[in-house]
């Protein structure tokens, strides 16, 4: 284990400020993160048919949580794209390098190099049950997913949640994020509406959708989401 620390431009000046809410809301990390987070290893191992749970919902839905409790109660592998990225980072690969030298430019990693990390990841697990939070977060996301692993996602959750909570919850949280504060907050929520709309309509259509009620406490949204994974426990 060990850390890697590198010296960035300015990223965060008025010029790249909505690139940079761009790689936030398509990733779900602050761009400064991927520089001060340790490197973590890998699982590797065989496993078959995989089942693959999406995981959407804005900055503040309480998505994170509840993949948490998920993990804990029915044994799910947890993959956050984010996490994904920095790790091939910390690999030092030709790819890390061109995800690195991506983000430091305030762009969008192609929807083929993030898919493809996802589906080593799938591949690489032991474990056959697997979420994957934040992603798909466009519809070139989701179409890239399933040309590039040839399947679709077993289901889909979406925690739903009025704009004006999520931006509470956003502010209180206190991580000591610079893009916490109430207009960038409002952006990252505008971005992420359009940007997801046409995923989750996608999904509906398909009937693998879960639209959970992402108000209230954390026990009182899990009591909700309990059902849907009722058959795995």
């Amino acid at each position: 284990m060990w850390r890697r620390v590198v010296s960035l431009p300015p990223l965060l000046s008025s010029s790249n400020s909505r690139r940079l809410n761009q790689v936030q809301v398509a990733y779900g990390f602050n761009a400064s993160q991927v520089f001060s987070t340790q490197a973590e290893e890998g699982v590797s191992g065989a496993r078959r048919k995989p089942f693959v749970t999406f995981v959407l919902g804005g900055p503040g839905s309480g998505k994170g949580t509840q993949c948490t409790r998920i993990v804990n109660t029915f044994g799910f592998t947890h993959l956050n794209v984010g996490d994904l990225l920095r790790k091939e980072i910390y690999s030092d690969s030709e790819n890390g390098s061109m995800i690195l030298d991506t983000i430091k430019e305030g762009k969008i990693v192609s929807s083929e190099v993030t898919v493809k990390l996802i589906k080593n990841s799938i591949e690489a697990n032991e474990n056959s049950r697997i979420l994957v939070d934040g992603f798909p977060r466009s519809e070139e996301n989701r179409i890239a997913y399933e040309r590039v692993v040839g399947v679709e996602p077993d289901i889909v959750l979406f925690f739903d949640c009025p704009k004006e909570e999520m931006v509470k919850r956003v502010l209180n949280r206190n991580e000591g994020r610079i893009d916490d504060n109430i207009d960038t907050v409002k952006e990252r929520l505008t971005m992420f509406s359009e940007l997801n709309l046409p995923v989750i309509k996608h999904y509906s259509k398909k009937g693998k959708l879960h639209k959970i009620d992402g108000t209230g406490t954390e026990d009182e949204i899990f009591e909700r989401v309990l059902p849907i994974f009722a058959a795995l426990r």
